[in-house]
């Protein structure tokens, strides 16, 4: 009988401590007794990654991109040898593997790379010879041979895609909560846990906040059909399996409620009403993988201008205002940035056969005196952007509102 491939990704507040690490390794060496081959994905100890970007301000406010995910990149490889010598402890073979090491190819760009390829023969190899395989998230090696670093957050896309290049049918993420709730359980006490969540659903959830799961970790999962199961590190209980859903199984518009305190609003003011401009200026922030959300565009009576507005996550502000101040200085036009909004989103494929949603969700905002400064709407979510003071009041508001307790 073959022996099973198994995929686990641990993150920061999993493997945050000398503790941590050794009780990761003292669980999961338990999956080796029914005849598992083992691969782990660590993300970097707790806050090592943030306190590795401050360092690099403290040195530069523009380092370079390839030293800064030379940099940044070390946090893994410090969480993987430690993990790999926990087993080694337990008298269990493991070895660790940096992104190059385990094949992991991106292409040539820093800081968001994507994943091209990953070259598991490594990876097999180390298997076949019954070792536990420890392999950094976040990280991999571009055509250069440098390393390159592929989003906050890009532990959960290594794991799936190392799933995806290793023929698994599931990869377990472990995590400081034990499965996806409707909303965030530190934040709303009733927040129900889900059985079950959608590919869509999900990819919606974590493009709008909710902090379970990377976006691009549920895309390449949907794309290869392998189910997600977001999982407690601390606890041995079912989590939640995000996988394809059959709409006619589901009863309630809404799945989840997700609220972004980490937006920025940028305008530009007066903006020459001319074919071409609008495309010019998204054009430029897509080549920088800067993604925009809520788009407005108003033309400006008796003028040939226009004002155009849109939302971008508030980590990306610094870059986005660089390249629109370049574009607005050949167009004479004013920049204008407000980081003091939040958006709100209700989620739900359930939507879809299920008209009144968004009525529902501007009345209760209302009801509560919460204004709303632009909406944005796909087939199974509605998003608004509110003052950041009403977050909180909203959240529970429409949790409550949606019956999500």
């Amino acid at each position: 009988m073959s022996k099973k491939i198994v995929v686990q990704k641990f993150g920061g507040t999993s493997v945050g401590s000398p503790e941590k690490i050794k009780a990761v390794a003292n669980r999961t060496s338990q999956l080796l007794e029914n005849n598992n081959k083992l691969v782990i994905v660590v993300s970097a100890m707790g806050n090592t990654t943030n306190q590795l970007v401050k360092l690099s301000k403290e040195i530069t406010s523009n380092p370079s991109p390839r030293e800064y995910d030379a940099l940044v990149s070390t946090g893994e490889n410090v969480s993987a040898s430690l993990l790999a010598m926990s087993f080694q402890s337990l008298g269990i073979d493991a070895i660790s593997l940096t992104g190059a090491q385990a094949g992991i190819l991106t292409q040539d760009l820093h800081a968001k790379a994507k994943i091209l390829t990953i070259k598991t023969d490594r990876i097999k190899k180390e298997l076949d010879d019954n070792k536990v395989v420890i392999i950094t998230g976040f990280q991999g090696i571009n055509p250069n041979a440098d390393v390159t670093t592929i989003g906050r957050g890009g532990s959960d896309t290594s794991a799936v895609a190392l799933a995806a290049a290793l023929d698994c049918e599931e990869c377990e993420i472990y995590t400081d909560v034990d499965g996806v709730y409707t909303t965030d359980p530190r934040k709303i006490k009733d927040a129900k846990k889900l059985k079950e969540v959608s590919y869509e659903e999900m990819l919606e959830m974590a493009s709008l906040g909710a902090k379970v799961l990377h976006p691009r970790a549920v895309e390449c999962a949907k794309e290869n059909k392998i189910i997600l199961h977001v999982r407690s590190s601390f606890e041995l209980t079912e989590g939640t399996r995000v996988k394809e859903v059959n709409q006619l199984e589901v009863s309630k518009p809404v799945t989840g409620i997700t609220i972004n305190e980490n937006e920025a609003i940028i305008s530009m003011i007066r903006v020459p009403n001319s074919p071409g401009i609008a495309g010019d200026i998204f054009k430029e922030l897509a080549e920088n993988s800067i993604n925009v959300d809520m788009i407005i565009q108003n033309v400006l009576e008796k003028t040939d201008s226009n004002n155009i507005s849109f939302s971008i996550h508030e980590d990306d502000l610094d870059q986005t205002l660089t390249i629109t101040k370049s574009i607005a200085k050949k167009l004479n036009c004013k920049i204008l940035s407000d980081t003091s909004i939040a958006k709100i989103s209700c989620v739900g494929i359930g939507m879809i056969s299920k008209p009144g949603t968004a009525a529902k969700m501007f009345t209760a905002l209302g009801r509560k005196n919460i204004n709303i400064l632009r909406i944005t709407t796909s087939e199974i979510k509605i998003s608004c952007a509110i003052q950041q003071k009403d977050a909180q009041k909203a959240l529970e508001v429409l949790h409550k509102e949606f019956e999500l307790e």
